[in-house]
């Protein structure tokens, strides 16, 4: 009796002092205060599918995309709920949990319907660039019109939480991380640095100096991009060499290996992009930026925002059936086992949270589906603007009435309509009556009166939550499925529509709070910072109208 008292003395003990080590893991107690991990990490493919989870699922590690699905949440009928599916308003909904109508951010960049003029999403002429000469860093997110669950949890920490933006896209660092980010950091084509604007700071950190100078883009840009196996073993892929792919400058032909040297001869920094290299550099950057700002090491959760662009780069030159978007996605797998791996030693497995999604999916290429039967084609932009406007000339006898057709939208000259007194409902009745003639036309939209046109409610529900009246056009195309924006002669891809595979997103989740399982339902984009913010008891961004997905947080 007095041994076994002893043992469950000791037990007791034991088990007193493993309780108080697992405590340390969360930032506060639930007797003391609200727990919360110590470090969120976002990350956004840019162009994934959700479909690549499991077309190259067989030969993905351990640690990386299986690590997230059989450690994590997965849920697997995540859809983006407006329009048009691109970068720039991907990254601002995934963030906000907001939608163009409300956010602002319509498109990559938009016409300013009072003005005429172009903006670019992220522009800001009122800031400079810091940490190169070039103009790449007048940026910032002042457009972004709402806030984000980055800015809220710097809210709810009196700003002591430090939340820092990394991609090679500056639109990709700057709307994630939200207006009241500590750094957001892009990469610049003309002095291969990471930069950030005055909106940040005055100048770049000494170990964002560093990693400038440390030889490492040099290296990435130095080596052949050659296949992680076999060629004859990429099954899922067409032929090395077709007529759906883009060639890399001074290559005569778009087939592995890709001397990356010879890509970027005379200082073509911007071909670290299109390679995988580019999201091993993001990810080495990323690692450095947990390590100098301490990341997941002050007494409130910090968080960092990551978004991978390289694979929207090889996507669009090469397009989904290649070998390099097959084998780009397998060296991103393994780039973020390792990611993982240095996140477990630096922070602790189970001190943060991870979530990865992407900003859009992407369509086959329509040659390659017309060579296998399936209806596809492309639309030319230019040539439809150009045509309109020849139309509109001969009726109301004013040239440029049509400002252009893209973003799969009709922007109208608002202010020469204005100044001519003519009358803007029948421009728009004899633009989308031409338009629904054309044979890759499904629908033409007034955008302005979406709610009370006979549609489907999956499409109409995407263009009422996509229309911002001062920053989109006045007409929205929705165009056949297999068919977008392009010339006939078009190689690899690109994104933007309604249809299934540009709005078709993974959504995973890992850490901290997150319980196993998988989710089949229907989830949004806008989704995503409402379930942040239950995970971490803050409040959901102000432009919000999503719903916590209550199944991810463990009980």
């Amino acid at each position: 009796m007095k041994i076994s008292h002893f043992a469950l003395g000791a037990l007791t003990l034991l088990s007193t002092a493993t309780l108080a080590q697992k405590t340390k893991k969360a930032i506060v107690t639930p007797a003391t205060g609200v727990a919360r991990p110590k470090l969120v990490v976002g990350i956004v493919i840019d162009q994934m599918r959700w479909d690549y989870l499991y077309r190259y699922y067989d030969r993905y590690q351990a640690g990386g995309f299986k690590r997230m699905l059989n450690e994590g949440f997965t849920c697997e009928n995540t859809q983006l709920n407006y329009l048009p599916t691109e970068t720039g308003p991907g990254h601002s909904c995934i963030y906000s949990g907001s939608v163009p109508a409300i956010h602002g951010i319509a498109s990559n960049d938009w016409v300013i319907q009072a003005t005429g003029r172009r903006m670019y999403c992220a522009a800001d002429s009122t800031v400079q660039t810091v940490g190169s000469t070039s103009n790449a860093g007048q940026m910032s997110p002042r457009n972004l019109q709402v806030t984000t669950i980055t800015d809220e949890l710097r809210l709810a920490t009196n700003f002591r939480s430090k939340v820092i933006g990394i991609s090679l896209k500056d639109r990709g660092a700057i709307l994630p991380a939200g207006h009241t980010a500590n750094a957001s950091y892009w990469f610049d084509d003309v002095s291969g640095n990471w930069i950030s604007s005055t909106y940040y700071m005055t100048d770049l950190p000494a170990w964002v100096k560093g990693f400038n100078t440390g030889g490492g883009l040099q290296k990435y840009l130095g080596q052949k991009w050659d296949t992680m196996y076999p060629l004859s073993t990429y099954v899922q892929s067409t032929a090395d060499n077709t007529a759906y792919e883009g060639k890399y400058r001074n290559e005569t032909s778009p087939v592995f290996p890709h001397d990356m040297a010879l890509i970027s001869k005379d200082k073509n920094y911007s071909a670290i992009r299109s390679s995988p290299y580019g999201i091993s550099f993001t990810l080495d950057f990323a690692e450095k930026a947990v390590e100098a700002e301490q990341l997941g090491a002050h007494p409130v959760t910090d968080f960092l925002a990551v978004s991978l662009s390289s694979t929207d780069y090889v996507g669009h030159q090469f397009g989904p059936n290649s070998v390099e978007v097959e084998d780009v996605y397998l060296r991103l797998d393994k780039d973020l086992a390792r990611f993982f791996s240095y996140l477990d030693a630096k922070v602790g497995k189970g001190n943060y949270v991870a979530f990865l999604t992407a900003d859009h999916g992407a369509a086959h290429n329509p040659h390659f589906l017309q060579d296998h039967n399936v209806p596809a084609g492309y639309v030319n932009a230019g040539a439809m603007a150009r045509d309109l406007n020849t139309l509109l000339e001969k009726k109301y006898g004013e040239k440029g009435i049509v400002i252009d057709a893209s973003n799969f939208m009709i922007n109208l000259n608002n202010v020469l309509i204005a100044n001519k007194k003519l009358n803007t409902d029948a421009i728009k009745y004899d633009v989308i009556e031409w338009l629904s003639k054309q044979p890759s036309v499904l629908y033409a939209v007034d955008m302005a009166n979406a709610q009370n046109t006979n549609l489907p409610i999956w499409i109409k529900e995407r263009i009422v939550n996509g229309y911002n009246k001062e920053n989109s056009g006045a007409i929205q195309l929705i165009l056949k499925p297999g068919y977008y924006g392009g010339s006939p002669n078009a190689t690899g891809t690109t994104h933007g529509t309604w249809t299934i595979y540009d709005t078709h997103i993974p959504l995973l989740f890992m850490g901290w709070g997150v319980q196993h399982g998988s989710l089949v339902r229907e989830t949004n984009m806008t989704d995503i910072s409402a379930t942040l913010a239950a995970l971490l008891h803050v409040q959901m961004p102000n432009g919000c109208i999503g719903k916590p997905i209550t199944e991810v947080i463990k009980k």
